[in-house]
């Protein structure tokens, strides 16, 4: 039985000697322009709607248990 190493040499990173430490990257401080806030408009239709349809869907379903309705 041939014996491997567990953990072979990692192969070198092009452009940077054994033991140097690589170069720091770039960095950014900052943003360019202020972020515009999002508008809180949509958001409470679709919650209205959604509140109305509701209603309605339970106002029907009382009507058809009721008997107002005949089918």
């Amino acid at each position: 039985m041939t014996a491997t190493p567990p953990d072979p040499e990692p192969d070198p990173t092009p452009g940077v000697e054994p033991g140097a430490t690589p170069p720091e990257s770039g960095q950014t401080s900052g943003l360019s322009h202020p972020q515009p806030m999002p508008s809180k408009g949509v958001p409470v239709v679709a919650i209205v709607l959604a509140a109305v349809g509701t209603l309605l869907v339970a106002a029907l379903l009382f009507a058809l248990a009721a008997g107002w309705f005949t089918a």
